[in-house]
């Protein structure tokens, strides 16, 4: 099998990413995306016109390319005409696509327990992993990447180290989840990784918590169509229907603008008003 070479022009861009400071994934996304545009193009891709970027724009709408991939690749032209290829003119050329606003989907507190206790074995691994995505309003490489260092009994925090925008945060760790944390702990004795992998030198990855996710959704027979993030929105409504304060679940999210945070959550009238907070759910 034969490496794919490395262009200086592709070096270059990765260059410029690291610069910046954008995370592993993002820059094999940008890569994809320039690729994809010079493989329409037939040429290196800085050698690219106005109308070239018009008309792949028009390529991607007729292939009906979704708006969040269409968005994605338009973020990567940016980067490289702005930032590698200095044509910040070339900006002007260029347009995001309008997409439907969904509401995401949220599980009652009664389905998150029940797809807690559905999760697969053996043994409580799984189980603590998806609680402290809920638990805790985790991302999935979050959860994945968390250490056992990385919990804090004393102050009650768990650190969440490098998260999406290379940010550290601290969040919440609720009582009920540190007992099966320390129960989890006790059974596994896990080293290093809070969650190891297959080699434990490594943590588990977001593909497998994924897969528990959908067992234990499939399990506690729920069928809504939720995914490992909706135990993120979850969190977030969870706490804003026990009155929590929006720019406090905008601090324990990490993010940076508060309109991200009100997209995270529906809206909807408070239907119980002593929801428990997810801080007393494990």
């Amino acid at each position: 099998m034969t490496e794919e070479r490395t262009t200086p022009l592709r070096e270059r861009m990765i260059e410029d990413m690291r610069i910046r400071g954008l995370g592993d994934k993002a820059q094999q996304a940008h890569i994809r995306a320039i690729k994809d545009f010079a493989g329409f193009l037939k040429r290196s891709p800085d050698t690219a016109t106005a109308d070239d970027l018009r008309a792949y724009q028009l390529h991607m709408t007729n292939a009906g390319v979704t708006p969040t991939t269409f968005n994605a690749r338009i973020v990567a032209l940016r980067f490289f005409f702005a930032t590698t290829c200095g044509r910040e003119e070339m900006k002007r050329h260029m347009q995001f696509r309008r997409q439907p606003r969904k509401l995401p989907v949220v599980l009652s507190i009664e389905e998150v327990s029940d797809l807690l206790m559905a999760a697969p074995g053996p043994g409580l691994k799984y189980r603590a992993a998806l609680s402290i995505s809920y638990g805790a309003g985790l991302r999935a490489s979050e959860v994945c990447n968390l250490k056992i260092s990385d919990i804090d009994s004393d102050r009650m925090l768990i650190h969440v180290e490098q998260g999406k925008g290379q940010k550290d945060r601290k969040v919440m760790l609720s009582p009920a989840l540190l007992e099966l944390l320390r129960d989890y702990w006790r059974e596994a004795r896990p080293q290093g990784w809070l969650f190891p992998g297959k080699p434990k030198i490594n943590p588990i990855s977001p593909r497998q918590l994924n897969r528990a996710f959908t067992a234990a959704k499939s399990l506690a027979g729920i069928a809504k169509p939720a995914t490992l993030h909706t135990l993120r929105h979850c969190f977030a409504t969870h706490l804003l229907e026990a009155n929590t304060d929006v720019r406090v679940i905008q601090v324990l999210l990490g993010h940076a603008k508060l309109t991200t945070t009100a997209r995270a959550i529906p809206m909807s009238p408070p239907r119980r008003s002593a929801t428990p907070s997810a801080r007393s759910r494990p």
